[in-house]
């Protein structure tokens, strides 16, 4: 094999005490590499030695972690995620989300695979990293910009420079429990409020200052046609040109045909009116396109209306999350107003799959006769009121009124509200569920209740349940029945194998849509046959598989570390007790344990003894500040 990659061996971790103000770069050595290859594996790795017990995640002892994943900067297509960890605001467990953009390649540009960020500065800062320097500055003329305009205003004060940065907006400075992190206008780590910890340690953004071009590193002349196979692997896929063309929002349709929806706070599978969402109804006011960088699918648009609320104002296309869960899930079926609620979600720095859901929920509690008039402050909340939503969407940045009980999330808001509201929040340890009903989707709605970071199809990508054939799943998880959505058999074994793969291309850097999505192999061995072509190792699926394992271990004992009671496995009451969707108590928790079983865990969901040593006596490593 050609010799190693000289990026790879070279990994940096940048350590950045707010409080202290210290800054030290330190050498992430091959070992450590090999082992937890970079992005969510590499991270939790680290959180395990920074978190052994219980503590405040908006205090400063919260250490925020941002990394590349193992393949980001390489030619490696579709390559650019960045994974996020820290401990969540909203759920006070493991806080994980994941974004793609540019900003993940040019921290490789930059010379680095890992950021660190501990402590909290006293007054607003950017952290700023250039290949020569890293610098904390002032950022109080930043302090109450959206996210957009924080952007912009970085660019102004860097006119010479291409930058790209993490912001974040008035969500995440007011402590708005799933405040977001925004990259390159519309790409955001959405999931369990990091922007929150970003907004305690008074972090307005993350600046890169680097001139665009291939991070540092050699790659075998070897590694092309493997590359290259890689490549036409997501351009034969079926669903390339569907996501090329119409993005994730071009499933609205095909997830309505099928049952699936979150229709008025999973009150209904379908949503005839919600036909006008799909993607395909947006072509036309398509300006242009946009995606990660070394994506060949390019799943994101600029939009332009010719008439309508939007017209003459640039909007960016919701992906598929958004459309359903501001759609469907609120009983809204006006395009253009998802459109606009889906971008002001991420102008303000807001979690737009927790956002909806908690609106859902107001508006369910509603029409239930559960929501005090005291409550709502005078809003109209019937289902599809955007008017109402948007309000809503706006007190929640501003932690104000009924949006601002809502904005420490749904589980709080049915505590604060008294127990008959808490059948109708959907929410699994704390996290807003995400567009699939769960009744729809066995494998998925397990994902839902195992998933280390709480209720997320994302996290626990399973597209195998609708993608595999009858005899992959028979020879996989020793019965067919497995990718019967509606049947609970073999459940369990498939989730264990959705968990491990997606924890892998985690820490790979490459994007879920066309891995999953279009390649689906959900066997690693594509995966393992890029990894050792770009590296240079020895790789096998079968080592991918021992990493996500012992990573999937990792991330349950910081979980256990912070409290979680293992029966939080598991969904609300409104999905066992209410109208035809009904899910039956005693298979679901079969499913449980069956994926317990799977992950080598007992029946109460804990590592052995010895899986957990062996994970920690292979944690890096780091030197003594």
């Amino acid at each position: 094999m050609t010799a190693m990659v000289s990026r790879v061996e070279a990994g940096r971790l940048l350590e950045v005490d707010l409080t202290s103000r210290r800054i030290r770069s330190i050498s992430l050595g091959r070992t450590d590499l090999r082992r937890w290859l970079g992005g969510r594996a590499i991270n939790v790795a680290l959180l395990s030695r920074l978190v052994g017990k219980p503590i405040d995640p908006l205090g400063p002892e919260n250490p925020l972690l941002f990394s590349a994943g193992l393949l980001v900067g390489s030619p490696a297509p579709s390559a650019a995620r960045l994974h996020i960890n820290a401990i969540s605001p909203l759920t006070g467990l493991l806080g994980s989300s994941n974004v793609g953009g540019r900003f993940a390649p040019r921290l490789r540009e930059c010379g680095f695979d890992t950021v660190v960020v501990t402590g909290a500065a006293p007054t607003p800062v950017t952290i700023e990293i250039s290949r020569d320097r890293v610098r904390i500055r002032p950022a109080d003329t930043l302090w109450g910009l959206d996210t957009h305009a924080t952007h912009a205003a970085l660019c102004a004060a860097n006119p010479d420079e291409h930058i790209e940065s993490l912001t974040i907006g008035p969500a995440g400075e007011r402590l708005t429990r799933f405040a977001c992190i925004v990259t390159d206008r519309d790409h955001a780590a959405g999931r369990t409020g990091l922007g929150a910890v970003m907004g305690c340690k008074r972090l307005k953004a993350i600046v890169l200052r680097a001139t665009a071009g291939r991070a540092p590193g050699r790659y075998p002349k070897s590694s092309r046609p493997i590359v290259n196979a890689y490549f036409q692997k997501i351009l034969d896929s079926p669903d390339y040109r569907p996501f090329a063309e119409l993005g994730g929002a071009g499933y609205v349709r095909w997830a309505h045909e099928q049952g699936l929806m979150s229709t008025r706070n999973y009150s209904a599978v379908t949503f005839a009116e919600g036909r006008a969402l799909d993607g395909a109804e947006i072509r036309p006011a398509v300006a242009g396109k946009r995606g990660c960088k070394g994506c060949p699918v390019k799943c994101k648009a600029i939009l332009r209306f010719a008439e309508g609320r939007l017209k003459g104002r640039t909007s960016y296309r919701p992906e598929f999350e958004p459309m359903i869960n501001l759609g469907a899930k609120c009983g809204l079926s006006d395009l253009q107003a998802v459109i606009h609620l889906d971008n002001l979600c991420t102008r303000l720095g807001l979690d737009s799959t927790s956002a909806a859901t908690a609106i859902a929920f107001a508006m369910d509690l509603a029409q239930r006769g559960l929501l005090p008039e005291a409550r709502r402050g005078g809003l109209d909340l019937s289902w599809g009121n955007s008017a109402s939503m948007e309000i809503l969407i706006r007190q929640m940045a501003a932690m104000e009124g009924l949006g601002g009980l809502l904005g420490s999330g749904v589980r709080a808001a049915a505590l604060a509200l008294g127990p008959d509201t808490m059948p109708y929040a959907a929410h699994v340890k704390g996290l807003e569920l995400t567009a699939y009903h769960p009744a729809a989707l066995l494998g998925s709605a397990l994902g839902y209740a195992v998933s280390s970071r709480g209720g997320d199809y994302n996290n626990v990508y399973a597209s195998l349940e609708h993608r595999w054939t009858a005899e992959q799943a028979r020879q996989a998880f020793g019965t067919a029945k497995a990718l019967d959505r509606r049947s609970y058999a073999g459940k369990g074994r498939l989730i264990h194998r959705a968990v491990l793969v997606n924890i892998i291309v985690d820490s790979l850097g490459i994007c879920k849509v066309p891995v999953l999505s279009m390649i689906g192999t959900f066997d690693l061995v594509p995966e393992a046959f890029l990894t050792a072509a770009l590296t240079g190792w020895n790789v096998t699926a079968a080592d991918l598989f021992t990493v996500g394992t012992r990573v999937a271990h990792l991330e349950r004992c910081v979980n256990l570390a912070q409290g979680l009671d293992p029966e939080q496995d598991d969904l609300p009451e409104m999905f066992f007790q209410e109208g035809p969707h009904r899910l039956d108590r005693g298979r679901f928790l079969e499913m449980v344990q069956e994926f317990y079983a799977a992950m080598d865990w007992d029946a109460g969901g804990r590592p052995s003894k010895e899986a957990i040593r062996s994970a920690a006596a292979l944690l890096p490593v780091l030197p003594a500040a």
